[in-house]
């Protein structure tokens, strides 16, 4: 099987139902969950085995996850005769709001503002989190305009305080604090 197809070589792309412009909104979408899901990879390549083999785990289920978002975000309509079965779900989300607590259970309460930053690993996951908020905005405007899964956007919501919390507890297994925002007083506790 060859690697091109030239099918798309006039600015249009296939998709479930159909076929769109390379430039969709649609596109957009899933294309920065595809993004995202490249910069994970990045972030695991980092870690050390020895101090995040649970956290390398959670962000390989959060992998195919994305794959699995990008998959429901690409239906336009579901193929003729059969009904659209999407596979981000509302558990999904449940299970990162846990993931959250017991990662954030390792770190010191924070007071304020944190700036990405500290270890490589949690620069890396702060990169994460801000591809996941840029693929939810994108998902939010598709939503106004074409009916998606749901679940997607409130995954990804989540999901960027997913990394949020990974990106502070990989500061504090490498030993090191929050790189914390000086210009502000404390805003939380």
């Amino acid at each position: 099987m060859k690697i091109y197809t030239r099918t798309g070589d006039k600015g249009m792309t296939g998709v479930i139902g159909g076929r769109v412009r390379k430039d969709s909104i649609r596109v957009e979408a899933y294309g920065t969950v595809d993004e995202l899901n490249s910069f994970v990879g990045q972030a695991i390549v980092l870690m050390d085995r020895s101090k995040y083999q649970d956290m390398i785990a959670d962000l390989t289920e959060i992998q195919h996850e994305l794959f699995d978002a990008g998959g429901d975000l690409a239906y336009v309509k579901a193929p003729e005769g059969s009904q659209i079965t999407y596979k981000i779900n509302a558990d999904m989300v449940t299970r990162l709001e846990q993931w959250i607590d017991r990662y954030d259970a390792e770190c010191p309460p924070i007071k304020r503002f944190v700036l990405p930053g500290g270890s490589p690993v949690s620069a890396a996951l702060h990169v994460c989190r801000t591809v996941a908020r840029r693929a939810e905005r994108r998902v939010v405007t598709l939503a106004e305009e074409e009916p998606i899964n749901q679940e997607v956007r409130r995954y990804l919501n989540r999901l960027s305080d997913f990394f949020f919390a990974v990106a502070r507890t990989a500061n504090v297994r490498e030993g090191m604090g929050d790189v914390e925002y000086k210009r502000g007083g404390e805003v939380f506790g």
